[in-house]
């Protein structure tokens, strides 16, 4: 098993890593690289036109990269941590891959002790996408995960193999940008126990 020193030096290296979180198995790479976002799109064959979300390590962060007023901070401090991805307007710029065209851009703490240290150790925004070949389901377990990619041309660099996670499905994503609370993607966590965006 690598270290945690190993895998932050990957991920300043601009390598691209499956690794767990507290959903399913995820891509991470430093969402602030160029060349990793660039190379984790081609491991994962997904469109740019597709934005991928960045894990942060809290409000504080998340504050660096978007714009979030008294409400949207109210509302995330009720999800995060938690399997809540939330779109913002970005403040600032990100490879094209992370951003969506119309300037947002889609933040998350997760609820996962190793991943949340990784993050604040390498003191770097973490691109959160499942690990899965875009089209194919995303997965729980490290089986799959390597099934999927062994015979692909571009490969992730490192898997931190954690065993078989719980299950789960991905997050929920919810847009912010707009007054009433809009779910974009049906996920882990249902409507019924999201907070108001009052």
């Amino acid at each position: 098993m690598l270290s945690k020193k190993e895998i932050i030096s990957a991920l300043k290296e601009g390598k691209v890593i499956v690794y767990p979180t507290d959903t399913v198995y995820g891509l991470i790479c430093n969402a602030r690289s160029k060349i990793a976002v660039r190379r984790l799109f081609r491991i994962k064959k997904r469109s740019l036109e597709k934005a991928i979300p960045v894990f942060v390590q809290d409000v504080k962060m998340a504050k660096k990269f978007a714009h979030i007023n008294k409400k949207q901070e109210e509302f995330l401090k009720k999800v995060w941590p938690g399997k809540v991805t939330c779109v913002l307007k970005a403040k600032k710029k990100f490879p094209q891959g992370v951003l969506e065209k119309d300037g947002t851009i889609g933040l998350r703490i997760p609820r996962h002790k190793a991943l949340n240290q990784l993050i604040l150790n390498s003191n770097l925004p973490l691109s959160a996408t499942s690990a899965n070949i875009a089209g194919k389901p995303a997965s729980t377990k490290i089986k799959n995960i390597i099934n999927q990619f062994n015979k692909e041309k571009f490969q992730p660099d490192l898997i931190i193999n954690a065993g078989n996670l719980k299950p789960s499905k991905p997050s929920t994503v919810v847009d912010l940008t707009v007054k009433k609370l809009k779910i974009l993607r049906r996920g882990a966590i249902k409507k019924k126990d999201l907070p108001q965006l009052l």
